[in-house]
């Protein structure tokens, strides 16, 4: 008995030898394959941001380092600030014409060439970052997205969101429809139009002119962002009062865009290590500018910043203005008016939904923060 388990036991190690022999002669056998599935790639990328804001800027760098990190080096994104390669609001013509493989900009910098461009990025009174994000991911509107891009070479994933936006830095008080009327305000593009309409001025500067624009009175106000760039920017040194909501921006994404001849020509696997990255980037930037936020705005508030609501009144005079702007998009642009539709679908069952368990208990927390009970 004893010596028939000495046999059994050599007859198992000889097969677990021959067995393993085997696994590694398959391994070494597929190391070449993979190898060639995964190809060296080295990509430029410019951004429509300068380096100073890290957290908007920086996901590009995230998107770098995940790209990098999955294929061991092999798929090289190298980043570059607004200005290195082309100014900021010419990002997206970059990746369109070829001059860069891609680009993290936000849609809306290109609505002079089609007000389309906007809708994947924020529009007046549409989705917050929440409802933008599942219209985007589960509701059709990346692929409603991608097929307006092609016809600009252009290939985009959603790579970042801001949250629902402040309204910016004003030189004085904006009390009234009529205290907008001559004011010079830096504002994207559809916003700019909705403004307009009310008697004020649009001016599209780069994120880099604003602060001395502000400071010398070449313009009267300015949004840009939320509290924690806000104040890298310094903004609250030239005009101190700080307005809410951004109602243009209630849930801005921001987007990778890729020029599509390249996108194309990338094997799948790497067509599918782009996705899930992109989308990794795009929650990250969320979830920073979440906890950011609320600590910059504090520090805000003790440095003399004034927090102001837009009143009533001028909520109510620009929604109205931005539906007469969507219903001319609507009768003139067949391609603004297909996502616009499905944007309103999305924004109605949203905001019909929220209503119920999300607002009500945000708006009870909110209300024990403000007895002091939190």
């Amino acid at each position: 008995m004893k010596k028939t388990n000495q046999l059994d036991r050599r007859a198992f190690l000889s097969r677990a030898t021959v067995g393993g022999a085997t696994a590694a002669a398959g391994a070494a056998l597929a190391a070449p394959a993979i190898a060639q599935e995964m190809p060296e790639v080295k990509w430029r990328l410019t951004s429509a941001f300068p380096k100073s804001l890290d957290t908007i800027f920086g996901g590009a760098e995230v998107l770098s380092r995940h790209l990098s990190e999955a294929t061991g080096g092999k798929f090289q994104l190298q980043v570059f600030a607004a200005g290195e390669i082309v100014p900021g609001l010419n990002a997206q013509d970059a990746v369109t014409d070829g001059t860069v493989e891609a680009c993290h900009t936000v849609g809306y910098y290109s609505w002079g060439k089609d007000p389309t461009f906007a809708l994947g990025a924020a529009v007046p009174f549409a989705l917050s970052a929440r409802a933008m994000n599942a219209w985007h991911y589960h509701g059709g509107g990346i692929d409603l997205f991608n097929e307006f891009l092609a016809k600009h070479n252009i290939f985009g994933l959603p790579g970042g969101n801001t949250g629902a936006q402040m309204g910016g830095w004003f030189r004085k008080e904006i009390n009234s429809v009529e205290d907008l009327k001559g004011l010079k305000i830096r504002v994207g593009g559809f916003a700019g139009r909705v403004l307009e309409r009310l008697g004020a001025v649009p001016q599209q500067l780069a994120g880099g002119d604003v602060y001395p624009a502000l400071e010398k009175g070449t313009i009267d106000a300015s949004e840009w962002v939320g509290p924690y760039d806000d104040q890298k920017l310094g903004f609250f040194k030239v005009a101190p009062y700080y307005y809410y909501p951004g109602w243009w921006e209630g849930g801005p994404t921001v987007h990778f865009f890729f020029n599509k001849a390249q996108y194309d020509g990338l094997p799948d696997i790497y067509k599918a290590l782009l996705r899930t990255a992109c989308q990794a980037t795009d929650a990250d930037m969320l979830q920073k500018y979440d906890q950011l936020n609320p600590i910059a705005l504090k520090g805000l508030v003790a440095s003399g910043t004034q927090l102001r609501p837009f009143s009533a009144e001028i909520l109510d005079a620009c929604y109205k203005a931005a539906n007469e702007v969507y219903a001319e998009m609507e009768a003139t642009n067949e391609g603004f008016r297909k996502i616009w539709e499905s944007i309103k679908v999305a924004r109605a069952d949203w905001y019909l939904y929220n209503q119920t368990s999300e607002y009500t208990y945000d708006t009870f927390m909110m209300i024990q923060q403000r007895n002091g009970t939190l």
